[in-house]
């Protein structure tokens, strides 16, 4: 009895990191027509954006404080400033466009560009000479394959609609549907879509550089939370200034809608992405970024009733397609990092040997 509650405990601790980024999914699967339900309703995004960061802050700061006391670096003007910028990239601006771009696009289509994140990146990095590229190298090809399929998967999803697959029942769960002059494969959603995405893309090379000279994640993320909250305010008064009200939410369905994005999603789960980073990689978390895609166009088909385009579906599994390519290339890097690690180890004991 006692081997099988240990063998059962094992088990458990050694997929725990599975399960909460199949969690970590499911609620970012939620976050999507949650709050295109806020907005459908009437609510703003930016409005959203700023009260979610408040919240995500507020919930973040204890944790922040009392776990990192220990290890948060002296915060100096040029950090500040850093996390100024890095706030525009990865919290203000590019979540306000992804927010808004949800206004003219579907979760469906939003959840199935994100997965292009990765490849963008890739590009950026490259481009910056951040990566190196050996094309000698079957990862190192796979690297640039998996990015110009992820791209492919892009352009199919922005320039081919196709036909309507249809329904094969009511919806179950009706979310009122948008304006009829907004269609849904504009080219303003998807210039929106793409923009915030080449944004989240530089704010993840910036992050990792900031985070080598203030290494306490929980308290950059408080901090992020905080300055793009405030710079979300700013936005939000000069794009709603003939609507103050917009700023009054009441405590309906939009409240709680705010409160879901700023605490599980905006504070529980960034710090559950955070562990299992540290825990797994970035790599292993990238992972399981498609799962939201498939849950939400599941959610989307047979639960909501949300129209869906065979381009969609084509362009979201080459997009898809794409990323694994990309991470299998990535994945070689990890091997020569901890090949290195392992050499330089070796090469540290020999020469203690050598003074011994």
């Amino acid at each position: 009895m006692e081997q099988k509650i240990v063998s059962s405990l094992h088990l458990f601790t050694e997929f725990k990191p599975h399960m909460l980024m199949i969690l970590a999914q499911i609620s970012y699967t939620f976050l999507y027509f949650i709050t295109e339900a806020s907005f459908n309703h009437g609510m703003s995004p930016y409005v959203y954006v700023t009260y979610r960061h408040a919240i995500a802050g507020v919930v973040m700061l204890p944790f922040a404080y009392f776990l990192e006391r220990k290890v948060r670096p002296k915060l100096t003007i040029a950090l500040f400033m850093e996390f100024f910028l890095l706030s525009v990239l990865g919290m203000s601006l590019s979540i306000n466009l992804y927010f808004a771009s949800l206004k003219y696009t579907s979760p469906t289509f939003l959840s199935s560009m994100y997965n292009t994140i990765s490849s963008l990146t890739f590009i950026i990095a490259v481009v910056l000479r951040f990566e190196v590229v050996d094309i000698h190298n079957p990862r190192g090809i796979a690297k640039v394959l998996g990015t110009i399929v992820s791209l492919a998967g892009v352009m199919t999803m922005t320039l081919y609609k196709g036909p309507i697959i249809r329904n094969l029942w009511h919806p179950l769960i009706h979310i009122p549907p948008k304006s009829a002059s907004i269609d849904e494969s504009s080219l303003k959603g998807s210039l929106l879509t793409v923009s915030c995405c080449v944004l989240f893309s530089m704010s993840y090379i910036m992050q990792a550089s900031t985070l080598k000279r203030y290494p306490a994640q929980l308290s950059l993320t408080t901090w992020l939370c905080f300055i793009g909250g405030a710079q979300s305010a700013v936005f939000t008064m000069i794009a709603e200034r003939n609507n103050p009200s917009a700023w009054i939410i009441g405590f309906k369905f939009d409240f709680w809608s705010t409160i879901y994005g700023g605490i599980i999603v905006g504070g529980l789960f960034i710090y559950v992405n955070l562990w299992c980073t540290e825990i797994k990689g970035p790599v292993f978390v990238t992972v399981f970024n498609p799962l939201c895609t498939i849950f939400v166009t599941i959610l989307a088909y047979f639960v909501v009733g949300e129209k869906l385009y065979l381009g969609s579906i084509i362009g979201a599994i080459i997009v898809i397609t794409g990323l694994y390519l990309l991470l299998w290339g990535k994945e070689g890097d990890n091997e020569v990092d901890f090949k290195a690690k392992d050499k330089l180890r070796y090469n540290i004991e020999d020469i203690e040997e050598c003074k011994i």
